[in-house]
């Protein structure tokens, strides 16, 4: 009898954080998306990951190496997205996590934004949020966790990024409401608010840049992907089961002090 309860818990510990969940995650080809969805699969999930590119979507799968399956489409294309969820409910019929990640950034300032730059920044980081989870909807379960990633350009001022910063301070808005909307359902609406993080897309600035908005990060470093992937799995899980219409900020520090 008291093997047999060794036993029991021995599977149970074993058994990840996800396990049986079905999970998708938008924009997944890489930095921390990327580094979610390996996380999300080693926690016990099947994950659908998106991306534009066929070429970066394949390596990104076999980087994750099993229960994955990679849809190509554009997140702020509303006929991928129907593609994308058409595809799930034959495959699976659910999903349990819906991390809406896919966005673009760049730097506009005040007199030199254009209307296609409004409307692809618009496009892909409010409308393609925002169709994503509505055409989602039907598939959600209950308590199921929807994560959007946002930024600490929501709520800090740095010159140059009012488009940006004002798709994600959307964000913020739209994790309120829905958290309110859908709480017959209990699904919880999260937001993740990365600052600095090691990858292509805060690389990509100028160098000068990177160096000054580290400069302010009271813990004198870029993130790393990784953390912000625990930061998800958090909100993700039960672990996070009366967390809900919250901003967390995994920024060092940044915008906090």
């Amino acid at each position: 009898m008291y093997g047999e309860f060794c036993a029991v818990i021995q599977i149970q510990n074993q058994m990840g954080n996800l396990e049986n969940k079905v999970a998708v995650i938008t924009g997944a080809t890489s930095g921390m998306a990327l580094a979610t969805a390996k996380l999300f699969v080693k926690e016990g999930a099947y994950v659908y990951i998106t991306g534009r590119s066929q070429q970066k979507l394949d390596r990104a799968v076999s980087e994750i190496g099993s229960n994955v399956r990679g849809i190509p489409g554009d997140a702020g294309n509303l006929d991928d997205l129907d593609q994308l969820f058409s595809i799930i409910k034959e495959e699976k019929g659910r999903i349990d996590i819906l991390y809406t990640n896919a966005a673009m950034g760049d730097f506009g300032p005040l007199g030199m934004i254009t209307e296609k730059h409004f409307d692809d920044m618009m496009g892909l980081n409010v409308k393609g949020v925002i169709f994503a989870v509505q055409k989602a909807l039907p598939l959600l379960s209950e308590g199921a966790s929807i994560i959007m990633t946002g930024s600490i350009a929501a709520v800090k001022g740095f010159a140059g990024l009012s488009l940006y910063s004002a798709s994600k301070a959307t964000l913020r808005s739209l994790a309120r409401t829905w958290t309110s909307e859908l709480r017959e359902r209990k699904i919880r609406v999260n937001v993740i608010n990365p600052g600095p993080i090691d990858s292509e897309f805060f690389n990509s600035g100028p160098q000068e840049a990177q160096d000054f908005i580290i400069s302010m990060v009271p813990m004198g470093r870029k993130g790393k992907p990784e953390e912000i992937a625990s930061a998800a799995l958090f909100l993700a899980s039960d672990a996070s089961s009366f967390v809900t219409g919250i901003e967390l900020s995994v920024d060092g520090g940044l915008a906090q002090v």
